[in-house]
């Protein structure tokens, strides 16, 4: 379940979505995920995926906080960004963040991360807009330095260096959260994902789109000696509309075949799309599963 758009749904009443995690969770769902903006500027003309979908007054909850809370109402859901804009947070805050979240939710943290998409963000975080896919490199690679260390641990790189610090608890997954990235298939993405990644979060719904994207990052995966087949993949369900021009759910998931046939491993479905009120929601729920 991807939580967008939240005023559509939950309206004033945000703390709602607690709630909806827990329904989801008692309904067998098997992952929630929580997409990040810290703030919003007015040139939403920017947004490279065609018009930006949501209005400039639409509320972001921040992820991690989220997920925290999401963390103590549920027993076995997966918790998950989608996509955290790892850049904008310094690489100690994330590691220790991701870290405390995957110990009290036991495990269950996916990492989804990417760059964003909004220069203004960036420059109100203080951070710069130049250079910052090498700023997430660095910043992943020193996470996956802290979360694996058995003592202190030193880093150095362009961006990010400290020497003999110590970041506990550690988390409980071994190596820390499973990092999925939320960027173009590009060779050098790929590369990126192969070395660091567990997964990929592509913008596009389009089932022969990600087949072409996927068979880029398995070839990715074989020259860095790692197993095609564990490559995760998590798209979001293309929406089919029935006759009066609705969402049709029975059409959608009759299309999920052609998506797994892609090579999708989790199907993601934005919840204002499917429910109207949030009594809608545990229905929705049992639906998917059966």
């Amino acid at each position: 379940m991807t939580l967008a758009g939240l005023s559509r749904l939950f309206g004033d009443r945000l703390e709602a979505v607690v709630e909806a995690a827990a329904a989801a969770d008692r309904a067998g769902i098997d992952q929630i995920a929580v997409p990040d903006h810290l703030a919003i500027g007015p040139r939403t003309d920017a947004y490279p995926y065609g018009p930006f979908p949501l209005p400039p007054d639409e509320p972001w909850l921040e992820p991690m906080t989220t997920l925290a809370a999401m963390a103590g109402a549920t027993r076995r859901i997966r918790l998950a960004t989608g996509v955290l804009i790892a850049p904008l947070r310094p690489a100690l805050l994330l590691a220790k963040t991701a870290a405390t979240l995957d110990v009290l939710s036991g495990g269950r943290l996916d990492l989804g991360v990417g760059l964003g998409w909004q220069r203004e963000e960036y420059e109100g975080a203080g951070v710069p807009w130049a250079g910052r896919a090498a700023r997430l490199d660095d910043q992943l690679r020193a996470c996956r330095a802290l979360w694996a260390a058995d003592g202190a641990v030193s880093f150095r790189s362009d961006t990010v260096s400290f020497r003999e610090l110590r970041c506990a608890p550690p988390p409980v997954q071994p190596g820390g959260p499973p990092l999925w990235f939320g960027v173009a298939a590009s060779e050098r993405n790929a590369a990126r994902i192969a070395e660091l990644g567990a997964g990929w979060l592509p913008m596009e719904a389009d089932p022969d789109a990600i087949a072409r994207g996927v068979a880029v990052l398995r070839r990715a995966f074989e020259r860095a000696g790692r197993d095609p087949a564990t490559l995760g993949v998590r798209a979001n369900a293309p929406i089919a509309r029935g006759p009066d021009g609705r969402p049709d759910l029975d059409r959608t998931l009759a299309a999920l075949p052609r998506l797994a046939a892609a090579g999708v491993t989790i199907a993601a479905f934005a919840l204002p799309a499917w429910a109207r009120t949030p009594a809608d929601l545990p229905a929705f729920f049992t639906r998917l599963r059966h």
